[in-house]
């Protein structure tokens, strides 16, 4: 089998070593990659310090039509790579294939704003001792960017670092997630084909134990970490000087009030606490439901779960496949048991085999259980009963997490209610929290995180204002 290069500036390299990747269902080799030697990190961090003004002058033109080409060529590659995604993230096509989708327009969306980012003028002779000036406010990035990204969106959450970096004229080096770095690679490919400057972009498949050096590399200004809250906090704590953004997930909640569709509302929870087999941060894990019509929620909410197909993510009909790896799924499955040890009862699913559990269901979790605290990241949603909505939002709120909350309602005055209480960065009024268009901002509170992505909000959180005060002008 082919080993897969890495990108070293812009351009392909290897190193003197190789790691595989598994499928995840069964094991078999997907793919095998070089991997960067130390010497060779260091020429990337060189090479990303030494472009960086150059990359800050590109012009606007230059930038927008890179990412605008890469865009183009996501949706002309959007089968084989969809293909990659499903082999080394274990992630139905049919999911795999809306990823790709959804990077396609992360990258169209980066260039647009690219071509929209500019500074602004302020007349400054609102009093008598500044006659005469203006101020023009333009921003400026911090410089280069280390991306480290997780595995479960292996290619638009990588979008998501690199195309503002690139908007806003800031180098950027990838450290993608060890269980999915093919296709990151790939996409090293598609910007290997525009006319940024070497050193623009690297793409450094290295282990996470290496991933400290460059942590703390002073060349790199910039961290954007996506992945669990203990590893994110870690990281600012290692450098507290630096700019660190944080996407650290959570545990979100769907509220279904008393005037909701019911089965909209459980059609959609049974999808999303279960897409991706729930590792995604904004997957469905508690499912709140107002008192008068909890027990009308359930009985719609089971068939749904239990009409779910589960199996093998390359077929097209298959809506639920493996975690990343056995080992995840086997801590999913004792967190369950745990759960059930509780007191909780499984009203649906929680039966392992291999790296997959079939959608789960729990009822009567403990309010201290695991499954209830902390980011299951599986195929697991806990139901619970609220006497109101006052209540039904304070259990919202009763978590130490706060990235995206969803609540089901008819009602304009709940929706703006639940916007103004909800301790939480985004509330989809009328779906599931897991709604999420990549030109919104998007982050969350709390232990969700720091920061926002976003086109237009990433480029802003990777630049700072800088201000040149022209004197002397007849305005």
């Amino acid at each position: 089998m082919d080993v897969r290069t890495f990108w070293l500036a812009g351009r392909p390299a290897t190193g003197d070593t190789e790691l595989i990747v598994t499928n995840p269902l069964d094991g078999r080799e997907v793919g095998r990659h070089s991997v960067p030697t130390d010497a060779q990190v260091e020429e990337a961090v060189a090479a990303a310090a030494e472009v960086a003004g150059q990359a800050a002058a590109l012009p606007v033109h230059v930038r927008a039509e890179a990412l605008a080409h890469v865009s183009r060529r996501l949706a002309e590659r959007a089968e084989e790579i969809a293909r990659l995604i499903t082999a080394e993230n274990g992630k139905p096509i049919f999911w795999a294939r809306g990823e790709v989708a959804r990077a396609v327009a992360t990258f169209r969306f980066a260039a647009e704003e690219t071509r929209r980012w500019s500074g602004e003028v302020q007349r400054l002779d609102t009093e008598p001792a500044a006659a005469g000036r203006l101020a023009y406010v333009s921003r400026v990035p911090y410089g280069p960017v280390l991306a480290i990204t997780p595995f479960n969106f292996p290619l638009n959450l990588v979008a998501h670092k690199v195309a503002p970096a690139i908007a806003v004229g800031a180098p950027v080096i990838v450290k993608p997630a060890p269980a999915t770095p093919l296709t990151s690679l790939l996409l090293g490919e598609i910007l290997a084909e525009t006319d940024l400057p070497a050193g623009m972009f690297s793409i450094l498949p290295v282990e996470n134990e290496r991933a400290g050096a460059l942590v703390e590399d002073p060349r790199l200004p910039v961290v954007s970490f996506t992945g669990s809250a203990p590893v994110g906090y870690a990281i600012a704590d290692q450098v507290p000087r630096k700019h660190v953004t944080l996407e650290l997930g959570g545990n979100a909640a769907a509220v279904v009030l008393a005037d909701a569709d019911l089965d909209w509302a459980a059609t959609r929870v049974a999808l999303y606490s279960n897409y991706q087999a729930g590792q995604s941060c904004i997957a469905v894990q508690r499912v709140i439901v107002e008192e008068p019509v909890y027990d009308a929620f359930v009985e719609r909410l089971l068939p749904a779960v239990g009409a779910l197909v589960t199996g093998d993510p390359a077929d097209d009909k298959t809506q639920v496949g493996p975690l990343v790896s056995e080992a995840a799924a086997e801590r999913v499955e004792q967190w369950i048991k745990e759960a059930v040890e509780g007191g909780a009862r499984v009203l649906a699913g929680g039966v392992r085999e291999g790296a997959t559990i079939t959608p789960t269901v729990l009822t009567d979790v403990a309010a201290d259980a695991k499954v209830a605290r902390e980011e299951v990241f599986g195929p697991v949603m806990i139901l619970q009963r609220a006497a109101s909505m006052d209540e039904a939002y304070a259990m919202v709120n009763d978590s130490a997490y706060g990235l995206q909350a969803g609540v089901f309602t008819r009602s304009l005055d709940a929706a703006f209610r639940a916007n103004r209480e909800l301790e939480v960065g985004g509330v989809i009024i009328g779906d599931v929290p897991s709604y999420r268009a990549d030109q919104m901002p998007y982050g969350g509170v709390k232990d969700s995180g720091i920061g926002r992505e976003g086109l237009g909000s990433a480029m802003r959180d990777l630049t700072y204002e800088k201000v040149m005060v022209i004197t002397g002008l007849t305005l």
